[in-house]
């Protein structure tokens, strides 16, 4: 930890991280809720989760900072490494088998987008499991994997840094919002897709299908992971104490917090998407400023294309490339070739067709050529 280790700004540093890894987490998070194609919710949502291993080891390690001597200052470090790690660890099980997941759904119905799917559920049932238990443990709920790394953040977070806490307890809500929206989009009601220009090639059926087992197999393999990996806990992880199993009922506190705002992530997502009790339209309308600037991903892209595009490459850059070329690369070569071309008029003068004046040349050669060479014999 570089940044960490330089005591006099390790504050500085520490906050800077974990702030910036709060702000990312929600950021990502936010894009995420509205997106429409599935690959584009798991891309925000592993952005996300990036930030929040980052708040987590940040939040830590401000509490590092402050530490009174050296050996609690390593072990807090320790920690902070710990519980981002872990996360990390077992967010590749669960996002991994999503994205293999989405693989599938895209193989069945010829789409990613989540619009044109609905009521897979009963068309694939293994995939619709195995991107339950994916989301499931990516919201973090108990006893899936994503619940013991995500509570270590939670936990850490509170003990040292609470305003960053609360920064991970709306990170929770969202994710488990938006991955249980793509949930009842995608595999409640009635299928909507179909491929009529058959783009999806001659296998496709009229119908979406389950995948094969070669596709579902490694799919189970992960499952397996995304459910039990996080039974060894952030200490275990790194060879030290590991959560007990029920610690959650027995001592619930924040961890039980986490867990319900999960729970209330999911029950918001069922209300609008599932039962419908709340209109997406009419929220959309409420919302429109706020659902036009994530869906426009902040304009993040608008300003890419005309600040640093059209307005720094094109304007600047690619400009002070085209004068170099024109006048540098350009000039050095027909500079040259005007060059050759000069020395080539000058030596036509010479060239007259008269012979006796080329046998005076020659002869005034050979003159001086015989005197040079009688100054050095005799000198």
């Amino acid at each position: 930890f570089p940044m960490f280790a330089m005591h006099e700004y390790a504050q500085t540093a520490a906050l800077v991280v974990a702030g910036i890894g709060g702000f990312t987490s929600i950021f990502a998070a936010s894009m995420g809720i509205v997106m429409n194609d599935i690959k584009r919710v798991l891309a925000y949502s592993t952005i996300s989760q990036l930030g929040y291993m980052m708040l987590g080891l940040g939040a830590v390690a401000y509490a590092a900072a402050t530490a009174a001597d050296h050996h609690t200052y390593e072990h807090l470090l320790e920690i902070g490494f710990a519980v981002g790690m872990f996360h990390l660890f077992t967010h590749a099980y669960f996002k991994s088998m999503l994205f293999l997941a989405s693989g599938s759904l895209q193989h069945s119905t010829g789409t990613f987008d989540i619009r044109l799917m609905g009521g897979l559920r009963k068309y694939m049932p293994w995939t619709f499991v195995i991107f339950l238990v994916g989301s499931l443990a990516l919201a973090g709920i108990w006893p899936l994997s994503g619940f013991w790394s995500k509570d270590g953040i939670l936990l850490h977070a509170w003990d040292y840094t609470p305003a960053f806490f609360w920064l991970a307890m709306v990170t929770v809500f969202m994710t488990a919002f938006y991955m249980f929206r793509t949930i009842f989009v995608t595999f409640s009601g009635e299928y909507r897709g179909g491929d009529p220009s058959g783009l999806h090639g001659e296998h496709h059926d009229a119908t979406p299908h389950e995948s094969p087992f070669v596709m579902i197999g490694p799919m189970l393999i992960l499952m397996v992971l995304a459910i039990s990996s996080g039974w060894f806990g952030a200490y275990g992880f790194m060879g030290g104490h590991e959560h007990g199993f029920f610690d959650v009922f027995m001592h619930p506190g924040l961890p039980l917090w986490g867990l319900l705002t999960a729970l209330a992530g999911i029950f918001f997502a069922y209300a609008i998407y599932g039962a419908k009790w709340i209109s997406n339209e009419a929220i959309g309308r409420v919302f429109q400023p706020v659902y036009v600037l994530w869906s426009r991903k902040y304009y993040m892209d608008d300003l890419y294309e005309d600040v640093i595009i059209r307005g720094l490459l094109m304007g600047v850059i690619f400009k002070a490339c085209a004068w170099f070329d024109d006048n540098i690369v350009d000039g050095i070569v027909n500079g040259l070739a005007s060059l050759t071309r000069g020395i080539g008029g000058g030596l036509r003068k010479v060239q007259t067709g008269q012979l006796q004046e080329y046998g005076m040349a020659m002869g005034l050669g050979v003159i001086v050529i015989l005197a040079v060479v009688l100054i050095g014999f005799y000198s």
